[in-house]
């Protein structure tokens, strides 16, 4: 299991929330999808198989044009 962070600045609410929950989680071996308001950070659990960049397609997908992970 794989944990990645991703900064969107964009979210902002809670159907900013369900959209990228929604996106996010339809990827094949995404295991859990958190996105926090506050720091406008979304946390992503995910098998090896799941490539970063498959994740910030669907987060842009849900209408987040500006996406950049977070080091850890």
């Amino acid at each position: 299991m794989t944990t990645e962070k991703f900064l969107v600045p964009g979210v902002s609410c809670q159907h900013c929330v369900n959209a990228v929950n929604k996106e996010v989680s339809a990827i094949s071996g995404v295991q859990k999808v958190d996105v926090n308001l506050d720091t406008k950070v979304v946390t992503v659990e995910h098998g090896d198989a799941v490539a970063p960049a498959a994740i910030i397609a669907a987060i842009q997908e849900a209408g987040y044009e500006e996406v950049s992970p977070v080091a850890a």
